[in-house]
C-alpha cells in the first residue's frame, strides 16, 4: 500500500485499541487460544456457524463502508480489504459446512435470532451517513478479524479445511490511514465510534458462544 506521513496522536493506536477491546480481550477467545482442546465438536460448529451468520453474507461491513467513503486516501485500503475479505467469506463458509450443523441448547434457544440482530446492527453501522463511522467499522473489522482468525485456522485443521493466508492491509497501514483521517477531530471521533460499535458486537458474539458452551456442559 501507499505510505503516508504519520501524524502524532495522544491516544493509543487503533490497532492497540482493538487488541485491548476486541475479540482477543474476551475470556472465551483467551481460553481457546490457551487450550484449543477444550472445544467439543458442537462448540466448533457453533463458532463456525455463527461467525458465518454474522460475516458470511455479501455485501458485508467493508463493502457497505466502501459505498459511504469518498476520501481518496481510503480507496486503496478499502479495495485491498474488500478483496481480502471476499476470500475470507469463502473460507468461513467452507468451515461451516465441514463443521456440521449446530444444535439447540434449550427449548427456547434464541441464539440465531440474536446473531441475526447483530448482523442487522452491523449493516446499519456500516451504512452510517456520519463521516468516518462506516470506515471505522471497516478498520475494526479487519484489525479484529486478524485477532480471531487463529481460532478459525485451528478449526480448519480440526475439520480438514485448507486455511490459506489472509491478505489484508497491514496494521501499520491501517493505523497510518486512521491517523491521517483523525486530523479532523470530528472524523476521528466518528471512526472510533464505528470501531467501538463493531467491537461491541464481536464481544457479544463471543459471550453468546461461551454461554452456549456452558449450557451444554451443564447437561
Amino acid at each position: 500500500m501507499q505510505k503516508y506521513n504519520l501524524v502524532s496522536a495522544n491516544q493509543p493506536s487503533l490497532s492497540s485499541h482493538i487488541l485491548s477491546h476486541g475479540s482477543a480481550s474476551t475470556p472465551y477467545v483467551q481460553s481457546i487460544s490457551n487450550d484449543f482442546s477444550i472445544l467439543s465438536g458442537a462448540d466448533i460448529a457453533d463458532i463456525a456457524h455463527y461467525i458465518c451468520v454474522l460475516h458470511g453474507r455479501y455485501p458485508g461491513v467493508i463493502d457497505y463502508a466502501a459505498t459511504k467513503t469518498a476520501d481518496e486516501n481510503s480507496r486503496e485500503w478499502l479495495i485491498e480489504a474488500m478483496d481480502g475479505f471476499a476470500a475470507e467469506r469463502s473460507f468461513i463458509t467452507k468451515l461451516t459446512v465441514a463443521a456440521g450443523p449446530i444444535s439447540g441448547v434449550s427449548r427456547d434457544d434464541q441464539s440465531n435470532s440474536a446473531v441475526l440482530g447483530q448482523r442487522k446492527a452491523l449493516e446499519m453501522l456500516s451504512q452510517s451517513d456520519r463521516n468516518g463511522c462506516a470506515l471505522g467499522s471497516a478498520f475494526a473489522m479487519i484489525l479484529d478479524w486478524k485477532k480471531l482468525r487463529p481460532v478459525l485456522e485451528k478449526i480448519a485443521i480440526r475439520v480438514g479445511v485448507e486455511a490459506r493466508s489472509a491478505q489484508f492491509p497491514t496494521d501499520e497501514a491501517t493505523d497510518e490511514l486512521n491517523q491521517i483521517l483523525a486530523q479532523s477531530p470530528a472524523i476521528g471521533r466518528a471512526i472510533r465510534f464505528g470501531a467501538d460499535q463493531l467491537l461491541s458486537q464481536h464481544r457479544g458474539l463471543w459471550q453468546l458462544l461461551s454461554a452456549r458452551r456452558e449450557t451444554r456442559s451443564a447437561y
